[in-house]
C-alpha cells in the first residue's frame, strides 16, 4: 500500500482530518492536527504536500493523512 504523504490532491478531501506544517513552523517541523476545509493548491501533486486551510483558519501544507477515507 502506498503511503499518503499528502502530496496528491487526488488523495485529500474536504473533510478529511491531517496534520500540516504552517509555514511559520516549518523550520521546527511543528505539525498542527484538523479537519480540511479548502484545498489552495490548484495543481495534482506538490513535492512538499498539497496546501490546506483547515475549518480552524489555519493554512499550511500537508505532511500526513490521519483518517483513511471511507469507500
Amino acid at each position: 500500500m502506498e503511503n499518503k504523504d499528502g502530496t496528491k490532491r487526488n488523495e485529500l478531501s474536504i473533510g478529511m482530518e491531517v496534520a500540516i506544517v504552517q509555514k511559520h513552523h516549518q523550520r521546527s517541523g511543528e505539525l498542527t492536527e484538523g479537519f480540511i476545509k479548502r484545498i489552495l493548491t490548484k495543481s495534482p501533486n506538490h513535492t512538499h504536500g498539497i496546501k490546506v486551510q483547515l475549518d480552524t483558519g489555519e493554512v499550511g501544507r500537508v505532511k500526513e493523512i490521519l483518517e483513511e477515507e471511507e469507500s
